[in-house]
């Protein structure tokens, strides 16, 4: 299989996803580690104003949301990008067959074939 437009698509998703977590996050090394983190937002409160404090704390929460749900898709896409370099990339990892490429277009870091997806999930 050619995986070089498999490569530049995963490559643009990090990049985004990278782009999009710097505006939520930050990345923090912890140990050997680099992790992202979710800054808490500069909203410009007054601290005496509780109702804008709550505002803050409800922004940070929802920066949690969505860099918890980016950091996994990232996750999904540094592993597809090994699989590329393992040349094993396009190969279903329950059955062993070919994954689809329309299936890989749609979802180009898929790890199942569309036989062994998981229901309701992607």
């Amino acid at each position: 299989m050619e995986t070089n437009t498999f490569l530049d698509l995963l490559t643009q998703e990090r990049t985004e996803i990278e782009r999009t977590l710097s505006s939520v996050g930050h990345k923090e090394k912890i140990g050997n580690t680099t992790m992202w983190e979710p800054s808490f937002p500069e909203l410009n409160t007054l601290r005496s104003e509780q109702s804008e404090i709550a505002d803050e704390y409800e922004e940070f929460d929802n920066r949690i949301g969505v860099e918890t749900k980016l950091v996994s898709r990232l996750k999904e896409i540094d592993s597809a990008l090994a699989r590329i370099t393992a040349h094993t990339y396009g190969t279903c990892t329950v059955g062993g067959e070919p994954i689809a490429e329309d299936r890989l277009m749609a979802n180009p870091a898929a790890i199942t074939c569309i036989t062994h997806a998981p229901k309701n999930t992607e």
